[in-house]
């Protein structure tokens, strides 16, 4: 099931809460909202070996980052720098904003 639109958008910072990955905070580089995925900067590396190719005549080990899902990540409030539940509140000209559970202050939107 994905997780509800909105709640979590590329360049927030977040800190994983489950898993191997337990206490770590990064960038999001991805979300995939049908898959319920997001790309965490730093967390879950993994490595793919690949043949030389013309894209890439050396060939070797990449190293990348590998999706975790969207439930074992929470969102980092920036006034406070602690991870918080988010809530939707809608605004009065119908764009919903984001407000942090722990102490109500409303998140701003990652600039591009």
């Amino acid at each position: 099931m994905a997780h509800p639109a909105g709640r979590i958008v590329r360049g927030d910072r977040v800190r994983v809460i489950r898993g191997n990955h337990r206490d770590l905070e990064g960038a999001v580089l991805r979300v995939d909202r049908k898959a319920g995925r997001v790309v965490v900067q730093g967390v879950n590396m993994r490595k793919r070996h690949s043949r030389p190719s013309q894209a890439n005549p050396e060939g070797g080990i990449i190293t990348f980052e590998a999706p975790i899902h969207i439930s074992n990540v929470m969102l980092i409030e920036p006034a406070a720098g602690e991870a918080s539940r988010v809530r939707m509140r809608p605004e009065p000209d119908g764009r919903k904003e984001r407000i942090a559970v722990r102490n109500g202050n409303p998140i701003p939107r990652p600039s591009r």
